[in-house]
């Protein structure tokens, strides 16, 4: 879904790991601590475990870290470099400098378990309608990744939380979007889902360029979790039509802003987590009050 210049990258480096017990952090949901159910497999993973015995996804990506680092100093034939660290950031980022253009790459430690998924996410993934019981079936049956990534809403950050991810479900659904099996293939009829979904992501992108601070809270996910939800409520293709393009976008836009209006975005995996929380209303408003400038001015933004 790369829209402008291709120089942004993620690469999830999964660790299979046999069995977690998973204690929810919070009342999202999506954060977990991660402990051994019994003495583990995997006997080198018992030295990243805290006072408490829990995983610590500091203690991991502070050890990923420092191989990263002693890696690229092998590197001579571009030059790399590993970024600062981002507070709260589950990624370790390189700079590739030079041929054709720098790029930044994105490393995601990530765990990777073959168990039954959270009790939180039971009531998610609403694509009967659209793809269809039987691929929900196989999604929930595939296994659960975990990224390492700080629980803001914690009173004393320990860095030992995990989220749930489920970017593997993400791009098979968006690998095959139709509800017909041949949706966009060759000889398929084409639908304007993914050009939609690229449309507002633009726009979100440009608009967090001009206002930085403002719109600090938002990112592609918003966006990206608002096109699922819009693909559950418009299930059938005809409703995508590739030469609606423009309604299509318009709708799909009008669900957007309302749910800025109400600070409210769930989860699409776990209903429950609000993606937009009330204490981000500000930013909401702001927000909408841009795309609304944007919607009302045939979109200014996209010809300059």
């Amino acid at each position: 879904l790369q829209i402008s210049e291709p120089n942004e990258f993620d690469i999830m480096l999964v660790l299979p790991i046999t069995r977690l017990q998973l204690d929810e952090s919070d009342d999202t949901g999506a954060y977990y601590y991660l402990s051994f159910k019994r003495n583990p497999k995997e006997k080198h993973l018992l030295k990243f475990l805290d006072e408490d015995g829990k995983l610590s996804a500091f203690k991991m990506l502070e050890a990923l870290r420092d191989i990263i680092k002693r890696e690229v100093k092998n590197i001579k034939t571009v030059e790399v470099t590993v970024k600062r660290k981002k507070a709260g950031s589950p990624a370790i980022t390189l700079q590739i400098k030079n041929p054709p253009a720098e790029i930044s790459v994105d490393i995601i430690l990530t765990l990777k378990v073959q168990q039954s998924w959270p009790p939180s996410t039971q009531d998610g993934l609403k694509i009967e309608e659209w793809l269809g019981r039987k691929v929900r079936g196989e999604f929930r049956n595939k296994a659960l990744y975990l990224v390492a990534k700080q629980n803001k809403k914690e009173k004393v950050p320990r860095g030992n939380t995990w989220r749930l991810s489920f970017s593997h479900i993400e791009k098979a659904m968006l690998n095959n979007h139709g509800k017909s099996k041949t949706c966009c293939e060759s000889d398929g009829l084409k639908c304007c889902r993914k050009g939609c979904l690229k449309l507002l992501k633009y726009l979100l992108e440009q608009l967090k360029m001009k206002y930085p601070k403002e719109l600090d809270k938002f990112c592609s996910y918003h966006v990206k979790t608002a096109f699922f939800h819009s693909c559950v409520m418009w299930p059938n293709d005809t409703d995508w039509h590739v030469g609606d393009l423009d309604h299509c976008f318009q709708k799909y836009l009008g669900y957007f802003l309302d749910c800025l209006q109400k600070s409210e975005l769930p989860h699409f995996f776990i209903p429950r987590y609000n993606l937009l929380s009330l204490e981000d209303k500000a930013s909401c408003v702001f927000l909408s009050r841009q795309i609304n400038y944007q919607l009302n001015n045939r979109f200014p933004i996209f010809q300059e």
